[in-house]
């Protein structure tokens, strides 16, 4: 759809995010102001999660013929059982308990011009998983159950601006996945929305630049999951790069993200790659009462489901009381992973520009099968006892990478309000000058362009990868936060 000037609406909104990109500070909320704000706004906020037995969780109990942890609205979110078989020759079969969350929640941003630059609207949230309490939010972080209403509290602030009849044309929108190792099929929708007319940052709330907001991302556990996986389908900037042999790593950097030379791996021959493998890998999810799961090493006491090796995760419950939010206080199960997970993306200049190399993986809560992934997502204790030719693809040469060959190096916390104390360490590898050129079956060389231009797309891209591409994106700024 062409607007003013004959420019499409696309083409108006990619302008207006690679200005507030540009943008590295704001008079609005300025960074050396920023760390007194959210201070301000943990003090203001009244918080406490204490670990409960699942007995006493009010508003949850354990069904009588399945175990099953559910709510008794039948709403929000189910712990239950997943029977899990692939075709893999290594512990290619299991059972474990896993979140069902069909409702697609909003994970919304709202955008705006201020004094001509434009601003996103980010949210100081506290989550009950969180390991710090509070952190950098979307303008609008709400399941189904939330923005209806079930908890019977107050209304999700901004809603009508991402799901309101009179909303603007989004800048982003679509359907994205979530952690398919603790999730059944679980989708959010990812949106930015401008708005035209003046909107007021509520207490909790504040305007920053997407340059701003690259610049937190370089922090642990400051950005929430959440605002990342927003932040990482935002398209990278599109003026061209001069491609040079043996540029520097900026300008490999910037041809990639802007679409300059050509790929390793072809857009065409990467779909039918990546079909090919969702046809005939085998994945089979049968779901079975959360009971069944102790016939493969899951344990069942009164505070926890947990595995008798140790490894995974395990179940827990909490009493949550913070005073901020649209409830007061509430009892609910959360996932606690056994340790922290690596998310690596190894890259390398390919003919000038700058590629990233994924893989196919597949996901036990998958929708269909394999997402594309960093070159390593897992939790390396899981392989601990695994045999070599079994462990994951190049995670000893990340573990063992040259600190001087690391360009971002993040510890990132997950969905803190279903994850307790869930974190991965987010990395980006340049890869050394003698870095395998044929990575194997299930791992493909692509530009950052390319994996852009996916993200407009639902399941391709999983979570993990999202929220590196978000910290990949800072990268094209020297400056220092």
């Amino acid at each position: 759809m062409r607007i003013d000037g004959g420019r499409s609406r696309e083409d108006v909104h990619f302008d207006m995010l690679q200005a507030s990109a540009a943008h590295s500070d704001s008079t609005i909320l300025p960074l050396g102001e920023f760390d007194s704000w959210l201070t301000d706004r943990a003090q203001k906020q009244p918080y406490h999660v204490t670990p409960i037995p699942f007995a006493e969780m009010v508003g949850w109990h354990s069904d009588p013929d399945t175990g099953n942890l559910v709510h008794r609205t039948g709403r929000f979110f189910s712990v239950e059982g997943l029977d899990v078989q692939t075709d893999r020759e290594w512990a290619g079969h299991w059972r474990q308990p896993i979140i069902v969350q069909p409702e697609v929640g909003v994970v919304g941003i709202l955008m705006r011009r201020i004094g001509g630059v434009p601003h996103l609207l980010l949210q100081a949230k506290i989550e009950p998983g969180n390991i710090n309490g509070i952190q950098l939010s979307p303008t609008v972080q709400a399941t189904w159950s939330n923005y209806t209403g079930v908890h019977g509290g107050r209304d999700v602030p901004y809603l009508e601006h991402f799901l309101g009849p009179g909303r603007q044309p989004a800048v982003v929108d679509v359907l994205q996945s979530e952690q398919a190792a603790w999730y059944l099929h679980k989708r959010n929708r990812n949106m930015i929305i401008e708005a035209r007319e003046p909107v007021e940052a509520r207490d909790g709330f504040c305007w920053l630049t997407l340059g701003q907001v690259r610049r937190l991302l370089r922090r642990d556990h400051l950005i929430n999951m959440d605002a990342r996986t927003v932040l990482g389908c935002v398209p990278p900037p599109r003026s061209p790069a001069r491609i040079e042999a043996g540029g520097s790593f900026l300008a490999q950097l910037r041809a990639s993200m802007s679409g300059q030379g050509r790929s390793e791996t072809p857009t065409d021959e990467l779909l039918g790659w990546l079909t090919d493998i969702r046809s005939r890998r085998r994945l089979v999810q049968r779901p079975v009462p959360l009971r069944a799961v102790r016939e493969y090493g899951w344990q069942w006491g009164a505070n926890e489901i947990a595995h008798r090796d140790g490894k995974y995760f395990r179940v827990m419950a909490v009493h949550v009381e913070a005073g901020d939010r649209e409830v007061r206080w509430w009892d609910q199960p959360l996932i606690a992973p056994a340790q922290p997970g690596v998310v690596a993306l190894i890259v390398k200049p390919i003919n000038g520009v700058l590629h990233a190399l994924v893989q196919a993986r597949l996901g036990a809560g998958a929708a269909n099968v394999a997402e594309l992934a960093p070159t390593v997502n897992c939790q390396p204790d899981n392989y601990a006892d695994a045999p070599e030719a079994f462990r994951p693809p190049f995670l000893d040469e990340v573990l063992a990478a040259d600190p001087q060959r690391i360009r971002y190096d993040v510890v990132l916390s997950e969905e803190g309000g279903r994850f307790y104390h869930a974190c991965n360490r987010y990395v980006v590898i340049e890869a050394e000058p003698d870095f395998a050129d044929a990575p194997g079956p299930y791992h493909r060389w692509l530009t950052l362009h390319q994996l852009s231009g996916l993200l407009r797309h639902y399941n391709y891209l999983n979570v993990e990868l999202r929220s590196v591409l978000a910290g990949v994106h800072t990268l094209d700024d020297p400056g220092e936060c």
